[in-house]
């Protein structure tokens, strides 16, 4: 059986439970997992201060969980905190956003993203290029309700979303397709017949990235810059995540 946490950095119950869901629904049979979310900060993550605090709820979470664990997905589309949980974890972290773009890359030559909330368009343009993979990427689109938003009411929003995703096939040339954010897992499935290329939804990329990495049982590096890093002297840190630095 392999044993996957899930985490989600913002803190909205809500769509902890839509990832769960969703990824259960294309995890393998024998694959257990969990789901925690942020204990503070942000209800969504719709911008760079938002970004930055939901990094350190994502390592707060991993350093407070207890549970048995073969791998971490972290279930926020933008990564949040993601470079910095591979630091620290003994087991793989795979971020949503991360494993999309390498699925999408596999599949096509180039790729877009269809996701919710206006100020993601930049944020995911500068993570594309810190993948190096910027000749890959042919768009971002966004929608203007955000992933809490279209959460809460993803039939209101399904007619924008296909709209977008129609768009980055016939005006930017993707040859694949990503749906991307929390908040709108998934939702792939009920949009892909009207997307004339693939349509990849995060989480269930993520899981199959996620439950291939714990099969494998990589070591943990112990040089190079995801080795562990140095003890940090800290204050004011929640005592599980002082533990898990010092």
């Amino acid at each position: 059986m392999t044993e996957i946490l899930l985490i989600n950095p913002n803190t909205t119950a809500s769509i902890t439970d839509l990832v769960l869901k969703t990824a259960r629904g294309f995890a393998r049979p024998d694959t257990k997992l969990r789901a925690v979310s942020g204990a503070f900060g942000p209800r969504y993550i719709a911008s760079r201060a938002a970004y930055a605090i939901a990094g350190h709820a994502a390592l707060d979470a991993l350093a407070n969980d207890r549970g048995a664990k073969d791998a971490v997905v972290l279930a926020c589309f933008g990564d949040p905190g993601l470079a910095a949980l591979k630091e620290v974890s003994p087991v793989p972290v795979v971020g949503m956003a991360d494993a999309s773009i390498l699925q999408a890359c596999a599949l096509g030559q180039r790729f877009s993203i269809v996701t919710g909330g206006e100020r993601w368009k930049s944020m995911l343009e500068e993570f594309v290029a810190s993948h190096g993979l910027s000749s890959r990427l042919a768009s971002v689109r966004t929608v203007a309700p955000t992933g809490a938003a279209i959460a809460r009411n993803p039939k209101a929003a399904m007619a924008l979303l296909a709209k977008g995703c129609m768009a980055c096939v016939r005006e930017d040339g993707a040859d694949v397709v990503i749906l991307g954010g929390a908040g709108l897992a998934g939702l792939a499935a009920k949009l892909k017949a009207k997307v004339e290329v693939p349509l990849l939804d995060g989480v269930a990329c993520a899981i199959s990235m996620a439950e291939g990495l714990a099969l494998q049982k990589p070591a943990k590096a112990t040089r190079g810059t995801l080795a562990r890093p140095a003890p940090v002297d800290s204050i004011n840190l929640s005592k599980g995540l002082a533990k898990l630095l010092g």
